[in-house]
C-alpha cells in the first residue's frame, strides 16, 4: 500500500438544503447543508474544541479549508453546531471523518442526520463501503454499521493509521457499512427526505 495522502476529489453531491424539524426539542431549528468556505472557521473551531476534550484527532485549519466541500454542516442560528466529512479512502471506500456535534445538542439527533447525509452522498458517489473509526462504536452500530478488525479497512490503516503515534495502541473501533444497496437503509433516511 502507498502512503500517499488521500486525493481530494470533487465535492460530494449534497442534497439540497434541508431542514429537520424532527431532530428533537433541544435541537430547535437545525438545517443541514454542504459546507462552504464561509464555514471553515466554524467547522475547525468545533473540531478543535472536541480534539482538546480527547474525542477527535487534530486537524489543522488548512486541512479543513482544503477539504471543506467534503463536509456537511448542521447550522442553527448561523452557527455551525455539527459537522462531518465524507473522506474518500480509495475508489470504493469512503470514511466518516470529524463527526462532531456541539455539546448542547448531543443526543438530539443531529449526529444521526449528519451520518445519514454522508451515507446518501456516498451511495450517490458509488462507493461500495463507508467506514468510520470511533471510540464509541455503538452509535454507528445503531445506524447499521458493523464492527470489524482495523485491517478490514487497509485503505485507512496503511495511509493514516501507520503515521499515527497511537498506531497499534489505538482505542478506536473500525466500523463498516456496505453500500451495495442490499443492506437496509439506516432508520431515519426516509425521515430526512433525501
Amino acid at each position: 500500500m502507498s502512503l500517499q495522502p488521500h486525493p481530494v476529489p470533487s465535492a460530494p453531491e449534497w442534497a439540497p438544503t434541508a431542514v429537520f424539524p424532527r431532530l428533537g426539542e433541544r435541537a430547535g431549528h437545525v438545517e443541514l447543508r454542504g459546507a462552504t468556505s464561509r464555514d471553515i472557521d466554524g467547522v475547525h473551531g468545533l473540531i478543535e474544541r472536541h480534539t482538546l476534550a480527547g474525542h477527535l484527532l487534530p486537524r489543522t485549519r488548512e486541512d479543513v479549508a482544503s477539504r471543506i466541500r467534503q463536509f456537511v454542516v448542521a447550522m442553527s442560528e448561523d452557527a455551525v453546531v455539527g459537522c462531518a466529512e465524507l473522506a474518500p479512502l480509495g475508489s470504493n471506500v469512503a470514511e466518516v471523518r470529524s463527526l462532531v456535534v456541539s455539546d448542547e445538542l448531543q443526543g438530539a439527533g443531529v449526529g444521526r442526520a449528519l451520518v445519514s447525509a454522508l451515507i446518501l452522498a456516498a451511495r450517490r458517489g458509488e462507493y461500495e463501503r463507508l467506514c468510520a473509526f470511533a471510540h464509541t462504536p455503538a452509535f454507528f452500530v445503531r445506524l447499521g454499521f458493523s464492527i470489524v478488525p482495523h485491517l478490514h479497512v487497509p485503505e485507512k490503516v496503511f495511509t493514516d493509521c501507520v503515521q499515527c503515534p497511537l498506531f497499534r495502541m489505538c482505542a478506536q473501533h473500525a466500523v463498516v457499512l456496505p453500500l451495495d444497496g442490499a443492506a437496509a437503509a439506516p432508520a431515519g433516511l426516509v425521515e430526512l427526505g433525501w
